[in-house]
């Protein structure tokens, strides 16, 4: 994956794609001949298999099958049998015409107990090399991605995952057994996969694992604090993260083009009456969190003021050397972009009620203060497009962090087959055709007038 090619990851693999090209009046050759097309998925969305291989429970497997309510779903065990299907999903993916195919690595499956001291697991390491093998055998060139939310239970049990600075070497351990048996073939590699919707779903709403949130939140929440937990695991993932890429700088057996990073996943937001200065200002706070939070450690060595200000002291500190350790310790971003939202001015909070996302005083809205829509919905998926928020998402990060080299990870909707639709109804996907439609012509626009933005 050359600097400065374009490589844009769809969410699923999708059968209308050539049609959907067409369409467009745009094909391959609208764009960079290194321009890459591709797909992606993480481990415990497609795996399957999830009490074979000699792989442990993980704290997705726990909460799903401990909380079914909660997830929309039963479980993973099976999902997509990718576990035992993957050479005929590859062929599907050769069909379509990819060249690339983003997946994480189920930190389970290669050490089960979550710490090295306990061993490796040698079947985790043969079906992720095999899984490598495949790809390059079909000429798809293979994206890793270290975490997509899915540590070992037996770490939460332990001390807590992510809410404890003991899981920053455990993560580094794994990390370094990553690359030191993958290295030498992958050299697209993501640390982090959405810090933001893991600890604010995961620890402030508590729908996602770890499923922790005040009760006031959700009353479903057995433990957790909203107002203190998503800074504290926040803080942890990022210094995770920036141990793993001092791991992958100093292996010998990762490609000397290789790349790490970290993957965002930022809506844009509109202020919610145009002519406000209040809700301007909430746009860019709202934009503060979803896109500083994170990428400010890992460019500068520290939070965005704006957080700081907002978040006040249950924002943990950066230490000189881990800020040392974090600053430049991201060669890209990613961006997993999907929608946009409105951003109000909210002037009163309950102080009794104290929370994440109310911290930076925003209140996100479908429509702006004349009751327009932030795009055209559908009773599915990602509800609302808005496609040029693409195109603004990319021109933030160009113009606020130096042109930093910006890699498009995800984009799409997803759709769940409830069995009441019939098959015509479902092949004649024009929602999901029109939302890549008018992505993809955003991002050409994207391409035509910055001509020196990177993107994968």
């Amino acid at each position: 994956m050359a600097r400065g090619s374009w490589f844009f990851i769809t969410l699923s693999i999708i059968s209308l794609l050539a049609n959907m090209i067409n369409s467009l009046k745009l094909d391959r050759h609208s764009f960079p001949d290194d321009f890459i097309f591709g797909t992606a998925a993480s481990a415990f969305q497609y795996e399957g298999a999830t009490n074979e291989g000699g792989k442990s429970p993980t704290i997705w497997d726990h909460f799903s099958r401990t909380y079914p309510e909660r997830t929309k779903m039963h479980n993973a065990d099976v999902a997509i049998d990718f576990y035992h299907r993957y050479k005929d999903d590859i062929k599907l993916m050769k069909e379509l015409n990819m060249d690339a195919f983003r997946f994480s690595i189920s930190w389970s499956r290669l050490i089960p107990s979550g710490k090295l001291k306990d061993g490796v697991n040698k079947e985790g390491v043969k079906f992720y090399k095999d899984l490598i093998d495949e790809l390059l055998a079909n000429d798809i060139q293979p994206s890793m991605t270290l975490y997509h939310w899915d540590h070992p239970q037996s770490l939460e049990d332990e001390y807590g995952g992510f809410l404890s600075p003991k899981i920053v070497e455990d993560f580094r351990d794994f990390a370094r057994i990553c690359f030191e048996e993958f290295g030498d073939k992958v050299k697209m590699w993501t640390t982090i996969n959405e810090p933001y919707i893991m600890t604010v779903a995961g620890y402030d709403q508590g729908n996602k694992a770890a499923g922790r949130c005040s009760k006031w939140v959700n009353e479903k929440c057995q433990a957790g604090d909203s107002s203190t937990e998503p800074y504290i695991v926040s803080h942890h993932t990022l210094l995770a993260h920036a141990a793993a890429v001092e791991e992958f700088r100093k292996c010998k057996k990762t490609s000397h083009d290789g790349q790490i990073g970290i993957v965002l996943s930022p809506r844009w937001f509109e202020p919610y009456h145009s002519d406000s200065i209040d809700d301007k200002e909430a746009a860019e706070r709202a934009l503060a969190f979803e896109i500083g939070w994170h990428l400010d450690p890992v460019i500068h060595g520290d939070y965005p003021e704006v957080v700081k200000k907002y978040a006040g002291n249950k924002l943990p500190s950066f230490t000189a050397e881990e800020s040392k350790m974090l600053r430049n310790s991201s060669d890209f971003v990613g961006i997993n972009y999907y929608t946009a939202r409105f951003a109000a001015h909210l002037h009163h909070i309950d102080p009794e009620k104290p929370r994440f996302k109310t911290d930076h005083h925003v209140e996100w809205k479908l429509t702006n203060h004349s009751g327009h829509i932030i795009g055209p919905g559908e009773e599915r998926g990602f509800l609302f497009s808005h496609p040029e928020g693409l195109r603004k998402v990319l021109n933030y990060i160009k113009e606020k962090y130096n042109n930093m080299p910006v890699y498009i990870k995800e984009n799409g909707i997803n759709d769940n087959d409830d069995g009441t639709k019939a098959r015509e109804e479902i092949v004649k996907d024009t929602f999901r055709i029109e939302y890549h439609k008018t992505h993809f012509e955003e991002l050409h626009k994207a391409i035509v007038l910055v001509l020196d933005l990177f993107l994968v």
